[in-house]
């Protein structure tokens, strides 16, 4: 009985002493293969840009009327046609620029692959809008700052018409500084109050 006591007692100290050596071996391989991968196997940060497609940034976004009025290169109130965009009043203009009242301009849309363009609304005819535009330097074409920041939807008439942000989302909280408190619910103001800013910046 002694004897088989050892015996049992030998062959069970074999086994925990197997099982904890392959669990020592099972656990260093799925620590392996948890592991990050070495520098020496990681793809190089140098590698060819070519071989990868370029991704191209989020659009700038604008926190007040003034800084839109600063970037643009043509700010301009009018209504959309089916061919273009016919200036009504042009409220601030970049040296240089030939754009009047009673122009038609073109207008491009956003570059393709801009992830946020997905997002934008569309200009329709028969639109009364003030856009803040830059100029396109290869083609005499216009784009909205931004898209959606660089629209605004224009109802009524004189100073006192209103003003309003296309986007709740992409728009300005602030003529001349941010409100914290308005971001993401859209911005009002008069017509009046967008050609003052764009007569302040010059």
């Amino acid at each position: 009985m002694a004897v088989d006591l050892r015996r049992t007692r030998s062959l069970m100290a074999a086994a925990v002493l197997a099982a904890a050596a392959l669990s020592a071996c099972g656990g260093a391989d799925a620590d392996q293969a948890a592991a990050p991968v070495t520098s020496s196997t990681a793809p190089s940060s140098a590698a060819p840009t070519s071989a990868v497609p370029p991704i191209k940034g989020k659009l700038r976004g604008y926190g007040t009327v003034r800084q839109l009025s600063e970037a643009a290169d043509l700010v301009v109130r009018g209504e959309v046609e089916a061919a273009g965009f016919r200036v009504d009043e042009v409220l601030r203009a970049t040296t240089g620029s030939t754009v009047r009242a009673g122009a038609r301009i073109t207008l491009a849309s956003l570059p393709s692959g801009v992830p946020d363009s997905a997002h934008m609304s569309t200009l329709e005819a028969g639109q009364v809008v003030v856009l803040y535009l830059a100029k396109d330097p290869t083609a005499p074409t216009f784009r909205t700052l931004s898209g959606d920041f660089g629209v605004f939807d224009v109802s009524g008439t004189g100073a006192e018409a209103i003003a309003v942000t296309r986007s709740q989302a992409m728009a300005v909280s602030g003529l001349l500084t941010e409100d914290p408190a308005a971001s993401g619910h859209g911005f009002r103001t008069t017509l009046g109050q967008l050609r003052t800013v764009a007569a302040q910046v010059g």
